[in-house]
């Protein structure tokens, strides 16, 4: 009887994100049809090509942008799933304690610095939200890690390298444009070369965390427990605290800071889903896609001819959802 209600379960996990995956690829159809020229998606479904600009559209702007807001939503979906779980805190998102800062205040310094090595912003930017993460865990530690003290020392780390950053767009004030729309997040002029930098950091990214579901689902059951299962619980927390700033930062690097993804979809898939580590991080996955092509297509196409960055829409959607989290939790 137990075997067949896992079974049962399992089932269900595996219909949800067949659903999830349906409405990643509706959402990315309604993105690649959608803008100043309607393209019809018989035209994209079908066996026949879309002709002369329609098809320069498609390939060359449409279809870049969409496949790099699918990958960002991916990596911080994932990552704010692994944060909640490692630091043993709802509130955690690579956003709000922190993390992306870090790795904004390094691409922040390549870009406008040193813009000669813009090749270099995911791996910088990486090692930034490493030293940030490290920060805030060493920070938070005291016999043990509690929720409070993780927000507590991501807002004082976030507020230190945010000075930094305000320090550089002052002494830098002839090439901030660039920077303040990389600050809000977006995916305006995003192109194929963007898409084939975040490429290898997501797949990447997706399989180690895939094999650290096994370990997340341990630490659910508190430290002590998995010592007792023979698990080095600081190592695993630093090997998994790694994957999650990889993440982190390879969004940043591509569409700059997008707040609140790591927050919202992680719940939203724990929700649903449940909390299995192994169903939770694809279905955050798709779901951080879905709705992140969904949203940049509306502040893309909702004030058209002017677009505005998906960054704000995100803000605004992330702002309430926080909020209640923070009365619920605290």
């Amino acid at each position: 009887m137990e075997r067949s209600a896992d079974n049962g379960l399992k089932r269900h996990r595996f219909w949800l994100l067949g659903v999830f995956f349906l409405l990643l690829l509706l959402s990315f159809g309604i993105s690649l049809s959608c803008g100043a020229v309607q393209i019809n998606l018989l035209q994209l479904l079908g066996a026949g090509r879309a002709a002369g600009i329609d098809e320069q559209i498609l390939i060359n702007i449409r279809l870049p942008r969409t496949l790099a807001a699918l990958l960002v939503g991916a990596n911080l979906s994932i990552s704010g799933a692994i944060l909640q779980a490692i630091m043993k805190n709802p509130l955690a998102d690579p956003h709000i304690i922190g993390i992306s800062s870090g790795a904004g205040l390094a691409g922040i310094f390549i870009m406008i610095v040193a813009p000669q090595y813009n090749y270099l912003i995911t791996p910088a930017a990486f090692i930034g939200a490493m030293a940030a993460a490290v920060a805030i865990y060493l920070l938070a530690w005291k016999n043990g890690i509690r929720p409070l003290r993780i927000i507590l020392a991501g807002v004082a780390v976030s507020s230190f390298i945010g000075a930094f950053i305000s320090a550089l767009l002052v002494l830098y004030s002839d090439r901030v444009h660039g920077a303040l729309m990389w600050l809000v997040g977006g995916f305006a002029a995003r192109s194929w070369p963007h898409v084939e930098l975040i490429l290898p950091y997501t797949v990447c990214g997706l399989i180690l965390a895939m094999v650290g579901s096994r370990y997340l689902n341990i630490l659910q059951l508190g430290d002590e427990t998995a010592r007792g299962l023979g698990m080095n619980v600081e190592k695993v927390r630093l090997f998994l605290t790694a994957i999650a700033a990889l993440l982190a930062a390879s969004s940043v690097a591509v569409a700059g800071l997008l707040g609140f993804v790591g927050l919202i979809m992680p719940h939203i898939a724990r929700l649903l889903i449940g909390g299995d580590y192994r169903f939770l991080l694809p279905a955050a996955a798709l779901l951080g896609s879905g709705v992140v092509i969904f949203s940049d297509t509306i502040a893309r196409c909702a004030f058209a001819p002017l677009e505005l960055p998906v960054g704000i829409l995100m803000a605004a959607l992330g702002a309430p959802f926080f909020l209640f989290l923070l009365r619920r939790e605290l």
